[in-house]
């Protein structure tokens, strides 16, 4: 079954539909969401994405983060997700949006309006083998120091989004 991402313009007005796929191999800004749950220690739940993935297989990345559907609102999707990679799901609160553009070896480029969300919760996920192939918590200045140690085991995204997340975390 094909997957559809939801086109948008630069103020998140959607432009109509375009296959998974295809939008990110044209680079084509699409609506995203990205999702970082803490711990009650201020530690951030990190996924291994699945190696078999079609981009960034095998790399480490924020808690969650995908795509909304058609006529889906992105927070609803943003649990939806959840629920599907890491078997769990918790309250999510909005941060803040911004547009990012990330290029892959493979040929793919993310091109992303995304809506990162925040939430809080202390149960370790139940991970979908087909989404996720490990996980991890760690203290959020760990995570930073080792963005800039081993950038190579992060996925592009999550390193750009990261700075930003941790900004306004601290700045609460």
């Amino acid at each position: 079954m094909s997957e559809y991402v939801i086109l948008v313009n630069e103020r998140d007005e959607p432009l109509g539909l375009m296959e998974k796929i295809e939008a990110h191999e044209k680079g084509l800004l699409h609506r995203a969401f990205s999702v970082f749950v803490l711990n009650s220690d201020g530690e951030l739940l990190l996924q291994k994405r699945a190696s078999h993935k079609y981009h960034s297989g095998g790399l480490w990345s924020n808690t969650c983060c995908s795509h909304p559907r058609d006529g889906e609102k992105v927070e609803d999707a943003a649990h939806r997700r959840m629920q599907e990679e890491m078997g769990f799901d918790c309250h999510l609160e909005k941060l803040f949006t911004f547009t990012y553009k990330a290029e892959f070896d493979n040929n793919m480029m993310e091109h992303e309006y995304d809506h990162v969300f925040v939430g809080y919760d202390n149960q370790n996920p139940v991970p979908n083998p087909d989404e996720v192939e490990d996980y991890k918590w760690l203290p959020l200045e760990d995570v930073a120091e080792d963005i800039k140690q081993n950038p190579n085991i992060y996925t592009a995204w999550f390193i750009i989004v990261f700075e930003r997340f941790h900004q306004a975390i601290l700045s609460r």
